[in-house]
């Protein structure tokens, strides 16, 4: 629907004889030469703030207010229409390949996602490097202390396999968040139990008791 709306406006402009000097070289020019400088003005230095914040927005300030949404207890949604999202652009995004970010995009990525509003931000597997783990922490001790005005903050998780030096390594990265997370996982696939882990359902099981278990020892409740 949008889309047509947009084509009908566009062929409407175009068939409107007054409107046509608008679509002239000349005036093309002026207005792509008047947007680009708009756009250079309002290019905000690396390093402040990009939250949405009250006095942001100006003509659009009314784009900029949430819905409310229903308190985050992790486990629990306490609106049954209410759908979380789990966004991991900046984990599993960047498996595609030609997709490596640096910490710095990363967090511009991150406060971008803030802003559109995301419940959760899985922002990379900190076991897996220094450098990732680097950038999950400056997530959390950036994004994930950035409130805005409704209240809203995303919870920062960082991934994890099912043994405690990837937990302990996830939960380092994480803690400083308002909302922490520490994401893990095991493969629970017959072909995957038998080939892979060479283990049992109910070995399994027991793996990924224990892996939660740790992980609240640590102090994480998410």
């Amino acid at each position: 629907l949008v889309l047509t709306s947009a084509v009908a406006g566009a062929l409407g402009l175009f068939l409107s004889a007054p409107n046509a000097e608008a679509f002239a070289p000349a005036a093309l020019h002026r207005r792509t030469t008047a947007s680009a400088a708009g756009a250079a003005a309002s290019v905000r230095p690396f390093g402040v703030p990009t939250s949405l914040r009250a006095e942001e927005g100006g003509q659009y300030a009314s784009l900029y207010v949430r819905k409310s949404r229903p308190d985050y207890v992790p486990g629990k949604i306490s609106d049954p229409d209410y759908v979380r999202i789990f966004d991991t652009t900046l984990r599993d995004g960047e498996q595609s390949p030609g997709a490596t970010l640096t910490s710095s995009e990363k967090l511009e990525i991150a406060r971008n996602l803030a802003k559109l509003g995301v419940d959760i931000i899985e922002a990379g597997f900190p076991i897996a490097s220094p450098d990732d783990f680097n950038a999950v922490k400056q997530i959390a001790d950036v994004v994930g202390n950035e409130p805005f005005d409704d209240g809203y903050v995303p919870v920062i998780c960082g991934l994890s396999r099912a043994n405690e030096r990837d937990i302990k390594a996830a939960w380092d990265a994480v803690k400083g968040a308002i909302r922490p997370r520490v994401h893990t996982f095991i493969a629970t696939s017959p072909i995957h139990m038998e080939t892979k882990l060479n283990k049992t359902p109910d070995e399994v099981v027991e793996i990924a008791v224990k892996a939660v278990t740790y992980a609240k020892s640590l102090g994480c409740d998410d």
